[in-house]
């Protein structure tokens, strides 16, 4: 197993160090930062906000709830490939029986 790669990210304007295993994984810490400081310049830019905490609070609720709308829309639409499959399912078997 390689060992950890250490990697510098810049979030609201403070360096974080941080060690991932997989150029994947280094590549997506940079994505996800470049993410969360595009969305602080937009909140600071739109927004009478002056602490960095609210910013980030901010930040952190609009990611958080873009997670949990996806997972419901997920389970929405397993439920409704389920149902169509049940249908397609009970289609078949009536005209095997025929």
């Amino acid at each position: 197993m390689a060992e950890p790669l250490k990697i510098k990210v810049t979030i609201a304007g403070r360096v974080y160090p941080i060690r991932v295993n997989h150029e994947n994984e280094e590549e997506g810490m940079r994505k996800a930062a470049k993410n969360i400081n595009d969305l602080v310049t937009k909140f600071e830019k739109n927004y009478a906000v002056s602490d960095k905490q609210d910013v980030l609070a901010m930040c952190a609720l609009q990611f958080a709830s873009l997670l949990e709308i996806n997972a419901i829309n997920k389970d929405d639409d397993i439920n409704k490939a389920t149902e169509k499959m049940l249908q397609l399912s009970n289609l078949i078997e009536e005209e095997l029986k025929k």
